[in-house]
């Protein structure tokens, strides 16, 4: 006998198994390898992208976009979760990760992160907007492999350091060699982030933490944000961690010997990511995680940790806004800039600090000393944290930088970072300094795609120069003034006459054949007494110039009108006045 109510029973349980199914797709949509593993595996690239498209699809308080483009061929990533997206003027926390895709322990605490925030797990008090970029360094997160970070303790499979040109992108801040950098400043400007976190993983010694930390230094950053930054940001979020049973200490700067008696601060300069958001008064820190710890707990400790800095910094909201907006204003306004940073010594902190005993045994491979932990003796030690810093130089801020036209390549970088510039329109004749380079060094040995120079120096002079149509007039009284400083000036450590823009003027373009200016060297003395006074006396005080024929009639070319003015002379000049 037909029987109605079984129909519907059928079409009841069918809607049901399809509810549950679309259920069961939508969690799993939201589920990443790191969960389906156990803690032993990590997203890939395209998988990252998915689950971030799939929680932005399902929470109107999320959304995804694309920047520019990178050296892989994808275009960069950014994803924004909002607590109030009518609000005007929420607190911003910008999350760069995969700098390194072989330490991608933030990348999945990021997403776990991005969970907690759409569930309601974390509590946003006051209007707040986290930024995550999913994966920075996307040609190395493509390269996936089990082998290239030998001494780290999972997970399976992870990306390799180099992006897909081969350069460490956390040295490229300034140099931007890379499409990912200049898809970072777009992205930098666009969020103006008033905290910033770079996720890594440690190398070094060992110890007890699964987390250290890396905090822009706090003098360099200046005052007043930088005494909020080490008196009060900086300890409230290690006091919240302990309060989870998560120990922390700064980054330990150590490396083949044990930590046990002190380390210094780490020393971000603007070519690290978190040197160069200091430029533009971001609050910045890198989370690094301990390579031999398992990954289920690195993950864990950072995702613990994100979640800290997300919450106190809500707590500092207004306060982070007003110091920043601050720094900017005194920066703008002052007269003299300080830089070229370095421990001052003279000052330290007291750590305590979970290590391990360390010994040096005779190793079995080289049947030479070597250094040994012992993870079943834990000790604890106080020791000194050098972590006060003091400028080596100074300068007296120009009102302006002029730049030629014909140096497109620093232009372009300026635009990329936010920089207003402008135009001449007529020829003009001004009065400005201009650098002479007077010694500098350089590395014997490639560094990212550069051979480095340092501890340049110079000298000034008062020159009159004639400006064409096109040149480039830099105002300093914008909020990129450190920017500007720490690019232009050429002594400053990460400066672009550092990091080789301008080796062309290092080379001397014409010289002489000694034997038609012996004649003419006679002239230039006979005509110059003072000049020929001063040739003499170099002679009597250096023996090695009195025995040297070429190098006394170099230096009377180079003192002679026949030199050529190029060499040397640095091509951006500073308007005082």
């Amino acid at each position: 006998m037909f029987k109605p109510y079984l129909i519907l029973i059928l079409i009841v349980s069918l809607f049901s198994c399809q509810n549950n199914h679309e259920k069961s797709i939508e969690k799993n949509s939201l589920s990443i390898a790191f969960e389906r593993s156990n803690g032993d595996s990590t997203s890939t690239y395209f998988e990252v992208i998915d689950f971030y498209k799939n929680i932005a699809n399902k929470n109107a308080k999320v959304s995804i976009s694309e920047h520019y483009e990178t050296d892989s061929g994808q275009p960069l990533h950014l994803v924004k979760f909002s607590s109030n997206p009518s609000a005007e003027t929420p607190l911003k926390i910008l999350i760069n990760n995969g700098i390194h895709p072989g330490e991608p322990d933030g990348i999945d605490a990021s997403m776990l992160l991005f969970k907690a925030l759409t569930n309601g797990e974390i509590k946003t008090e006051v209007p707040v907007e986290v930024y995550s970029i999913p994966i920075y360094n996307i040609g190395g997160a493509l390269q996936r492999n089990s082998t290239s970070r030998v001494n780290q303790n999972g997970p399976a499979e992870y990306g390799f350091r180099g992006n897909a040109k081969n350069y460490d992108l956390n040295r490229d801040f300034i140099k931007s060699d890379s499409k990912n950098s200049k898809a970072f400043f777009e992205i930098f400007h666009i969020v103006k982030p008033h905290v910033f976190v770079d996720t890594h993983v440690s190398n070094g010694a060992d110890y007890q933490y699964t987390l250290t930390h890396l905090f822009t230094q706090h003098n360099k950053i200046g005052q007043p944000l930088g005494q909020f930054l080490n008196k009060e940001f900086r300890p409230e979020i290690e006091n919240n961690l302990k309060k989870k049973n998560l120990e922390i200490t700064p980054y330990v700067n150590v490396f083949n010997r044990p930590p046990n008696n002190g380390f210094t601060q780490f020393n971000d300069s603007p070519r690290y990511s978190t040197g160069y958001t200091s430029l533009y008064n971001t609050l910045g820190l890198m989370i690094e995680t301990h390579m031999l710890k398992p990954y289920k707990t690195r993950v864990n400790g950072t995702l613990e940790m994100l979640k800290s800095i997300v919450n106190i910094s809500q707590n500092h909201a207004e306060k982070i806004k007003s110091l920043k907006q601050q720094q900017a204003e005194k920066f703008q306004n002052a007269s003299t800039y300080a830089f070229n940073y370095a421990v001052d010594s003279s000052k330290t902190s007291s750590l305590k600090f979970l290590g391990y005993e360390a010994d040096t045994i005779i190793s079995q491979v080289t049947d030479l000393p070597r250094l040994k932990y012992n993870r079943e003796k834990p000790i604890t030690t106080n020791i000194k944290h050098y972590n006060y810093f003091k400028a080596k130089d100074s300068i007296k801020i120009p009102e302006a930088y002029i730049i030629p036209q014909q140096y497109t390549e620093i232009i372009d970088l300026l635009k990329w970072n936010n920089i207003n510039i402008e135009r001449f329109v007529t020829d003009t004749l001004i009065k400005v300094e201009r650098y002479t380079i007077a010694d500098y060094h350089t590395r014997k040995s490639a560094y990212e795609g550069h051979y480095l120079h340092f501890n340049t120096s110079i000298s000034t002079e008062v020159v009159e120069v004639e400006m064409t149509p096109g040149d480039v007039f830099v105002s300093t009284k914008q909020p990129g003034i450190r920017y500007l400083i720490e690019t232009l000036e050429p002594a400053a450590v990460d400066s672009f006459f550092n990091w080789n823009f301008f080796d062309a003027i290092l080379q001397q373009k014409e010289g002489f054949s000694p034997y038609v200016f012996e004649d003419l060297a006679i002239k230039i003395l006979e005509e110059n007494p003072t000049l020929k006074k001063e040739f003499e006396q170099m002679k009597k005080t250096d023996k090695s110039f009195k025995n040297n024929w070429y190098a006394q009639l170099d230096w009377l070319h180079k003192h002679s009108p026949y030199y050529e003015d190029a060499h040397l002379k640095y091509p951006i000049y500073r308007l005082m006045e």
